[in-house]
């Protein structure tokens, strides 16, 4: 049986490398692909779950494919199957086949048909993967695509301005999540000394023997994937941008934001819980966080003048009942949670315009006002308004998240005006050089306590190049090429850290470099027709969506998407960070969050939003 497992990943890519094919004009052809290979998916998840509950039900896992192996490290891609990826994968496999026969008919003759269908196949090949994972190489694959799904479709009306914002939002909450995870995956890799798998995280031994001799460590762990499934689940403190995202088409909320996405941080969570439900302390955390967030998103539901935003905080407060059940252990009752709020978010979304029709009837023949609300019972009328207030300004979460961390990095991203191209030529470039050629060539002659420091203050220079990328208003070149530059430095660093095979970092560095040279083309080919700056949205993929197409690929290659070499090469930079080198490792990983970032910015502010030249329409703002 466990032969069959990567037939559920290789279905929806066959399906998704055909549906790119198709002309865009067939309609027919397109929705009869996705049908089909939905359908024919959907019945082999019936059929292969039905066979392996008949029998003694064990777990399933596939022999590693080893994508990448060193002396130290393989980067192996492993499926397995059990309870939670059974779950998991009825409920998901049901859902997208009715959602993708609803969005047939709901988005006929729309402009961006073709392109839906393409992004719903490209989530299900992310999702397939992230839950019949079984190692966190694997998981953190699906992982990435889900979230580059995500920006896709809550862009999809991309001639609008909120819906190509929310998107760049919602991605910056998701980078963190990713990095999170790339934190997790390093400091398992230094305990383990291998890549775990969650088959091996399974024997309480092994783990309990671990965890006793490296307790800060498993905290550590347990914290890095509490903060991914926070940020995942739209959980305290990353509520707030669950409604941001609704911003994409009806079908593609309900999908993503009510059902399958949204879960993916309870699906972490179970699937770790081996690792972590002997820390009683972050048990506890767990709950209370989960507990906190389903009192505020009740309260921020119940004001909320979208029916939507409304649906989104509710399944906030369900999701945050869920964590509680998983932290009590009772994972039965949180997997038939799970698949209950699944199937019911996406009903309710579904059906929302015409529960908003019904509802205005309703308002004005059968409307009956509510004499006393729930809270009228127990609090006094100034505590109720405080309350209104609190919830209708949704506790101001998104004020927070900007105030304590986007704006201070903008504000220090400003003080770095000096950096420029020729700074960047007669600064940066050679500075680079020299510290490349006392590794090469001259490393003895470096003292020990100048080579202690050295990897800190290059991972400084690459996290200061990169915030200079995330700020930047103006150049859009300057841009890119920081980020480019962000990545060698990187790569710079963890090599005077650790002495390895340097072919590791040639690796890493020609996804980037490719990439970035394509990328620079692009931008520099429409640089000589058209206005390229990031001051504003500019919806050059109007006129220009071969260019947008190859530019969106390079951004993906630059930042790190499965499986190029740069994915590969910053796992594999991990792993040579130690584990007591705290402040590098934040250094590369606030870097990769601020290149992610700053990459897609450049992205949509060239590419999407309303056009700027005025003699095309103007969409409305909002979806």
């Amino acid at each position: 049986m466990n032969q069959l497992l990567p037939v559920f990943v290789i279905i929806p890519f066959l399906g998704f490398l055909v549906s790119l094919l198709v002309p865009a004009k067939k309609e027919n052809t397109i929705a009869w692909t996705v049908f089909l290979t939905m359908g024919l998916h959907t019945f082999l998840v019936f059929a292969f779950t039905v066979f392996w509950l008949l029998n003694q039900r064990e777990t399933q896992h596939t022999q590693g494919i080893p994508l990448f192996t060193t002396e130290h490290y393989t980067f192996n891609f492993i499926l397995m199957f059990d309870k939670v990826t059974a779950a998991y994968l009825l409920t998901g496999a049901y859902l997208i086949l009715l959602v993708t026969i609803y969005s047939s008919y709901y988005l006929h003759r729309e402009q961006g048909y073709k392109r839906y269908f393409n992004t719903i196949l490209f989530f299900y090949i992310g999702y397939n993967i992230a839950i019949l994972s079984d190692n966190f190489e694997t998981l953190f694959m699906g992982w990435e695509i889900l979230g580059i799904a995500s920006f896709l479709l809550i862009a999809f009306y991309r001639n609008r301005y909120l819906p190509v914002k929310n998107a760049v939002k919602i991605f910056s909450i998701y980078r963190i999540g990713d990095v999170g995870l790339l934190l997790a995956l390093w400091m398992s890799h230094h305990l383990w000394h291998e890549s775990i798998t969650f088959q091996k995280l399974q024997n309480a031994e092994l783990v309990s023997t671990q965890l006793q001799s490296h307790s800060l460590i498993g905290v550590f762990i347990s914290l890095m994937i509490l903060m991914s499934a926070a940020a995942k689940s739209a959980q305290l403190p990353f509520s707030s941008w669950l409604p941001r995202a609704m911003e994409g088409p009806t079908p593609s909320s309900a999908i993503f934001y009510g059902s399958l996405s949204v879960h993916l941080g309870v699906f972490l969570l179970l699937r770790t819980f081996p690792f972590w439900e002997h820390q009683f302390s972050v048990r506890v955390f767990i709950a209370v966080l989960g507990l906190t967030t389903t009192i505020l998103a009740i309260g921020i539901a119940r004001v909320q003048s979208s029916v939507k935003s409304q649906l989104a905080y509710a399944s906030i407060a369900q999701i945050g009942l869920i964590f509680i059940e998983v932290a009590a252990g009772w994972h039965i009752l949180a997997l038939i949670h799970f698949a209950g709020n699944a199937f019911l978010r996406t009903y309710q979304l579904l059906v929302s315009p015409s529960v908003v029709s019904y509802l205005i009837k309703e308002q004005f023949y059968k409307f009956i006002p509510r004499q006393k609300s729930f809270e009228g019972k127990f609090l006094s009328e100034k505590m109720q308004y405080t309350l209104y207030v609190l919830c209708l300004k949704e506790w101001n979460l998104d004020a927070l998240m900007y105030q304590y961390l986007w704006n201070p990095l903008k504000a220090l991203g400003k003080k770095l005006d000096f950096i420029t191209l020729s700074s960047l030529w007669w600064f940066i470039l050679p500075t680079y050089l020299t510290g490349l050629y006392f590794r090469q060539f001259a490393e003895e002659k470096i003292s020990a306590s100048a080579h202690a420091f050295l990897p800190a203050v290059f991972g400084l220079i690459a996290l200061i190049l990169v915030l200079k990328a995330f700020s930047e208003r103006q150049h859009a070149r300057l841009s890119w090429v920081l980020v480019i530059l962000n990545h060698f430095w990187v790569a710079l660093a963890v090599s005077y850290n650790e002495h390895f095979d340097f072919f590791q970092v040639y690796i890493y560095l020609s996804g980037v470099l490719v990439a970035g040279i394509g990328g620079f083309w692009v931008l520099n080919w429409l640089k000589k027709t058209e206005i390229v700056s990031l001051h504003r949205f500019h919806g050059h993929v109007y006129e220009h969506p071969t260019a947008a197409l190859l530019f969106i690929i390079c951004c993906l290659a630059l930042s790190g998407f499965p499986i190029s070499p740069t994915f590969i090469g910053e796992d594999l930079i991990f792993s040579h960070i130690r584990e007591d080198q705290i402040l590098l490792a934040s250094f590369v990983a606030l870097s990769f969050i601020l290149n992610g970032l700053a990459i897609m910015r450049i992205y949509a502010r060239v590419f999407l939003g309303p056009h700027i030249k005025n003699y095309h329409s103007i969409a409305y703002r909002s979806s």
